[in-house]
């Protein structure tokens, strides 16, 4: 009598890896301390960045507005020309003031939680 019963096995490491990488999309994501002290430390490091550079690029644009009745292509006096530019920079001189101002309460508020979680991780 002869045995007919054949198991066969094919390994592909490539197979297997991508195999859990496309698992791995659709499981629960599980924050651990580390990954969520780093969201934190991202927080604070880019705190006050939108808000300066909103500030900033609308100063530049009125500024720029001002530019065009200075060099006449909008028609206008010299005195809408100073007004848009005093208008103008205005913005452009409290982005920074702001942006250091909501980065020091970013970090005051979240500072206490990052050094819970490095003493927790430490």
């Amino acid at each position: 009598m002869e045995n007919t019963d054949v198991f066969t096995y094919r390994y592909s490491a490539e197979q297997s890896k991508e195999v859990a990488r496309i698992r791995s999309r659709y499981l629960p994501k599980e924050e651990n301390k580390l990954e969520v002290l780093r969201k934190l430390d991202r927080r604070v490091q880019t705190a006050g960045t939108a808000v300066s550079l909103c500030l900033g690029i609308l100063g530049c644009l009125l500024f720029g507005i001002g530019m065009c009745f200075f060099l006449r292509v909008f028609a206008g006096g010299p005195w809408l020309a100073a007004l848009f530019f005093a208008v103008g920079a205005a913005p452009m001189l409290s982005a920074y003031p702001v942006y250091r101002h909501v980065a020091a309460k970013a970090k005051e508020r979240l500072v206490p939680e990052i050094l819970r979680l490095t003493e927790e991780l430490s």
